[in-house]
């Protein structure tokens, strides 16, 4: 990135993880320009982390002209108010408590601001121009650090009553299990990073209190510094109780994903981060799980494929938000 801009006009995304942030510079054309990304650092509440967003966006008007910003778009996970542009406490951004991002942005810089759920944000973007491409009927999955989904019902966004249309990552899978979008198992808490690492916490805990090795986490004191990641490359390498774990979050995911084909009767499922990543090892154990609940012919007419943007998702989500 960070090319000479052939415009005199640009837009700017923000995309607000629970794990990272960025800022992305877009050309008219929709091409990214340039990028400035930082640690989320959620502890330090919403105040601290929006001001470092104003930071980086003087940076970048500074370097690119400031009059030449169109608009900015801001990719959040929710739930959230996207017409009155307020962030209501997501579940990957504690403290976030009626946030108003829009009002606040649009003061400081004098340029339109939107916002709009990371799901739909990315379910947009997947649609035209990744893995969703050529179909009227599709979801698309977060499953990074949380668990939302994006919905193009005949080839239209869908976002519900008031924002909350594809909150999957609430549903209950489980009495009891790890905790995602504040529900001890929720979809959330099997199929996201957290909700893995949590999962991992559980298991290899219970384990050590047996006083049985495990390979990829030698003493409890360890614990805390187990991630999704860390039990993948546990898993690729062999490890069994890594793979036990995998295989869990694989038969809910199996049992989310055919839920939402019993109920959408999708063409194509997209699934990014987590999934996109690990798919020759998760695919063959979810497509066995969803070939068993789901109805048979729905099955069939629904395709189940990584997101094609990559670690790039949040940066055109982000971006398409502000090109709306």
């Amino acid at each position: 990135m960070n090319e000479t801009l052939k415009t005199d006009s640009y837009y700017l995304g923000l995309d607000i993880g629970g794990t990272k942030c960025a800022i992305v510079l877009g050309d008219a054309k929709g091409r990214l320009v340039d990028k400035i990304r930082f640690e989320t650092k959620v502890d330090r509440g919403h105040k601290a982390i929006l001001e470092e967003f104003k930071v980086h966006i003087k940076t970048l008007m500074t370097r690119y002209g400031p009059k030449g910003l169109l608009k900015i778009g801001v990719s959040c996970g929710g739930p959230l108010d996207s017409k009155k542009g307020i962030i209501k406490s997501p579940p990957n951004l504690p403290g976030w408590n009626e946030v108003g991002i829009v009002d606040q942005f649009e003061d400081e810089f004098g340029v339109p601001v939107a916002l709009q759920n990371d799901a739909n944000a990315g379910a947009l973007a997947e649609w035209k121009m990744g893995a969703g491409q050529g179909v009227e009927n599709m979801i698309f999955l977060t499953f990074g650090t949380g668990m939302g989904a994006g919905l193009i019902l005949n080839g239209q966004i869908y976002s519900g009553a008031n924002d909350l249309a594809g909150e999957i990552g609430h549903v209950r899978m489980a009495d009891s299990g790890p905790i995602g979008f504040g529900k001890a198992g929720s979809f959330e808490g099997f199929c996201s990073g957290g909700g893995i690492a949590q999962l991992a916490k559980i298991r290899v805990h219970e384990k050590l209190e047996q006083a049985i090795n495990v390979g990829f986490c030698s003493s409890v004191t360890d614990l805390d510094r187990l991630d999704a990641k860390a039990i993948f490359e546990a898993a690729y390498a062999g490890d069994p109780l890594a793979m036990e774990i995998i295989e869990t979050t694989a038969q809910y995911l199996g049992k989310g994903l055919a839920l939402l084909v019993d109920i959408i009767n999708p063409e194509r499922i997209v699934i990014g981060s987590i999934y996109a990543r690990n798919e020759a090892l998760l695919r063959p154990l979810v497509l066995k799980v969803l070939k068993r609940e789901a109805i048979a012919a729905a099955f069939d007419a629904c395709e189940i494929v990584p997101a094609k943007l990559g670690d790039k998702i949040g940066d055109y989500a982000a971006l398409g938000v502000a090109m709306q």
